[in-house]
């Protein structure tokens, strides 16, 4: 189960809303699979069906966690026309076999969309999410 704050939910909902019809994309990092630094990232594709860190971002960012003794406990990205569940590309791009992988749907303009997975080996596991206050 994901356990997140309000505050960080809607940050990454608002990120996503932002950078629509591109998908969104980024991490919250945290301590002992506890999220807690919202952390948004530039679509190196600038696409509204894929997304790619930029890799030099990536390399600054990890290496800044890395520092910090925080991990990727939640890697996000949107989805602008289609549900909030992985595709094959995003599986195979699932390299953090810890992070949560959340997904925002912003196809429907009033409504949230918001799910967390688990991708490890190329399986996807779809899990409860608690966010709290």
């Amino acid at each position: 189960m994901l356990t997140i704050s309000q505050e960080l939910a809607d940050k990454i909902v608002s990120h996503a809303r932002a950078d629509h019809p591109d998908e969104a994309c980024g991490v919250i990092a945290g301590r002992e699979g506890v999220p807690e630094r919202f952390i948004p990232m530039e679509n190196a594709e600038r696409s509204p069906t894929f997304y790619r860190f930029d890799s030099m971002e990536q390399f600054r960012v990890w290496r800044e966690m890395d520092d910090r003794d925080e991990e990727p406990v939640v890697i996000y990205h949107s989805h602008t026309a289609t549900e909030a569940y992985p595709s094959r590309t995003d599986v195979s791009y699932a390299s953090e076999p810890n992070a949560h992988y959340v997904l925002v749907s912003t196809r429907e303009e009033d409504e949230v969309e918001f799910r967390s997975y688990r991708i490890l080996d190329g399986e996807i596991s779809e899990e409860e999410v608690r966010f709290i206050p």
